[in-house]
Order: C-alpha cells, then structure tokens, then sequence
C-alpha cells in the first residue's frame, strides 16, 4: 500500500511538472497582470507588485509620477500584441539574476504605434515580478 501510495505520488509530481511554465511564458504572465495595474492607473499598486530592485531604484511616489505622465497623453489601450521574450541572467546596470526581456507592440488611443519593454526578473522567492519598463 505504501508503494503504491508512493508511486501515485511520483505520478502526480512528474504530471505536474510537465504543466508548469518555463520562466519565458512565467514572466510574460507577470509582466501581462502587471501592466493591467498601469493601464487602469493603479499606479500605486503596480510599484507595490514590482520586484524590490524596482521599488529600491523609485520612490511609489516618483514611480506615479512618471508612469502617469508618460501613459495619460497616450490615452486607453487599444491592443497589445507579444514582439518578443528573450531570457538572460545579466542585464547592463542590474545585479546577476534571472530576467527575461520583453517588448509588446501596443496601440493606444493617441498613438498609434508604440513599443513596451517591460523586464519581469526572478525574486528570490522564486516569483516572477516587473524590475523595470520603457515605452517608446
């Protein structure tokens, strides 16, 4: 009974590992809940869901401020469309981790062609969260 017990066990741990998320699609789905939290102006909660290497380079206050002046001439979202995710354990100013780079071809109201890069990054607690954004 014990084996079997152990096996069903083992079936279940393989099963669900085939299921989980590789860190490219786990990060893209952090980076999508996160920017929701900006395109509905919760920028207050969208630096609190960040990662601590976000919220260690700005203030909540300096994060609303800036992302509100750079989204509110852009007016509501229209679309936003995956350009490309791109995995790496260094970026340029940041310390060793894991990140994962990804652009999103968005359209706005007011403009109609824009690029956001938006930088989820492992915490140590293994959970995906935004460590920085950019939109041109």
């Amino acid at each position: 009974m014990q084996k079997l017990a152990s096996l069903m066990v083992s079936l279940v741990v393989v099963a669900g590992s085939s299921w989980a998320q590789g860190p490219e699609e786990a990060a893209q789905t952090a980076a999508e809940t996160w920017l929701e939290l900006v395109d509905n102006e919760l920028y207050e909660e969208s630096w609190a869901q960040a990662s601590e290497l976000f919220k260690g380079a700005v203030t909540q206050e300096a994060w609303r401020q800036a992302a509100s002046g750079a989204r509110k001439p852009l007016g509501a979202l229209v679309s936003r469309k995956l350009k490309s995710r791109t995995y790496t354990k260094q970026l340029p100013g940041a310390p060793d981790g894991q990140y994962v780079v990804i652009q999103f071809e968005a359209v706005f109201e007011n403009k109609a062609s824009a690029v956001e890069t938006v930088t989820p990054m492992r915490d140590p607690d293994g959970t995906w969260r935004v460590s920085g954004y950019y939109i041109r």
